[in-house]
């Protein structure tokens, strides 16, 4: 009976990695074929790159990728500031009403983040950040999952190390940064690999709070390149959406290990 089990759990989950994967693969063979072709699945037809030229021509590519990079980045060092302090103060300070506090930042999980675009909305364009990178980033930087990440890894911190460093006469900054931080290297990667995937993949806020070539990152860049009304050719399309994942795709395919290590570590399965 275990091994009838087994054998349904080993199929059940090739079944979903092949429907999960499905439409990858169709974008890659689109990608390098004529449509007639990648519709028909005509396996003996040509390969060809003709697909990459005339998406790469047809959009300001360079600049929806310099956006999205500068977006993430700046995102992702303003979580990386947040959420070090704040999970090091939930982990170690002792402060009145720290529980409550932090199932107050928790809640924050339970929100979707689509309930809170017309806030987000007003509070951009008061700060007169309408139309900027920094105003796509800015709600995102206080990240309840970041925050209980690094809760969690400085947690898993000995204690006999905090001690120690308190003794040689380091201040609560210090032990953070010679302490804490570098034994959390391996979350922070995994953070770091979940914030740029999600604001890479980003679309909707970007969507409302851009307007320009200049600050539209890729997902807005791709979508307005496959509307209707510029003509749909699936087979461009699918050469620009790979172009838009590969760089995403390539970073987790090199960290992959470290991902996984760094959340197993965290307690997180």
């Amino acid at each position: 009976m275990n091994r009838l089990y087994q054998t349904l759990d080993s199929f059940g989950a090739i079944l979903l990695a092949i429907i999960w994967v499905a439409p990858l693969l169709f974008a890659f063979w689109a990608a390098f074929h004529t449509t007639s072709d990648a519709v028909n699945f005509n396996l003996t037809s040509s390969w060809t790159l003709d697909n990459f030229r005339i998406a790469w021509e047809g959009a300001p590519w360079l600049k929806y990728f310099r956006n999205t990079f500068v977006l993430v980045t700046v995102v992702l060092i303003g979580q990386f500031i947040i959420t070090t302090l704040a999970g090091f103060a939930f982990a170690q300070v002792k402060f009145p009403g720290k529980d409550l506090v932090f199932i107050l930042v928790l809640l924050q999980l339970f929100i979707l983040p689509e309930v809170l675009i017309v806030e987000n909305y007003a509070m951009v364009s008061r700060l007169g950040l309408f139309d900027s990178v920094l105003g796509v980033g800015m709600p995102y930087m206080a990240s309840a999952f970041g925050i209980f990440l690094m809760r969690q890894a400085f947690k898993s911190v000995p204690i006999e190390l905090h001690e120690a460093a308190r003794i040689e006469g380091c201040s609560w900054f210090g032990i953070l940064l010679k302490v804490y931080v570098p034994l959390a290297k391996p979350t922070y990667l995994a953070y770091a690999l979940v914030s740029v995937s999600t604001h890479w993949n980003n679309f909707l806020w970007p969507l409302i709070v851009t307007n320009s070539e200049d600050t539209r990152p890729l997902t807005v860049g791709l979508s307005i390149f496959g509307a209707p009304e510029n003509g749909v050719d699936i087979s461009i399309i699918s050469a620009a959406t790979l172009m838009s994942i590969a760089p995403l795709l390539i970073t987790f395919l090199i960290f992959q290990r470290q991902f996984v290590q760094a959340f197993l570590r965290t307690g997180i399965k």
